[in-house]
């Protein structure tokens, strides 16, 4: 079971920055990768970012890649999301998930998290 959490509020102007987490229950967090993905207003989800078991690899949309870091706390069995110099079309709601082996290129997800909205002005 997995719980996102923002952490600097939702509403952000273009160029600022947030940091999500996502918090997850269970003894078994750190045996699976983790991942963000986000759905604008009428679009379909994407995928955002994803980061191995143990944090030695992450993988990057192209959209977000130098802005956005994953980064995860297995002892807090917690994952993050740093997003800086925001733009106006990372507007969506985020969501985190896990899988336990991670398809690089397809990041199929197995587990859900409830989401979270993010807005940036302009």
């Amino acid at each position: 079971m997995f719980s996102c959490r923002r952490l600097g509020g939702g509403l952000v102007q273009a160029g600022g920055s947030l940091r999500l987490s996502c918090a997850a229950s269970g003894r078994t967090f750190s045996s699976y990768a983790m991942g963000w993905f986000r759905q604008a207003p009428g679009k379909e989800r994407e995928f955002v970012a994803a980061i191995s078991w143990r944090g030695v690899s992450t993988y990057y949309a192209d959209s977000v890649k130098g802005r956005f870091t994953i980064s995860r706390d297995n002892a807090k069995n917690t994952v993050y999301l740093q997003m800086n110099n925001l733009k106006p079309e990372d507007t969506a709601v985020y969501y985190c998930a896990a899988t336990p082996i991670l398809r690089v290129g397809s990041y199929d997800m197995d587990y859900w998290g409830k989401g979270t909205l993010v807005t940036v002005s302009s």
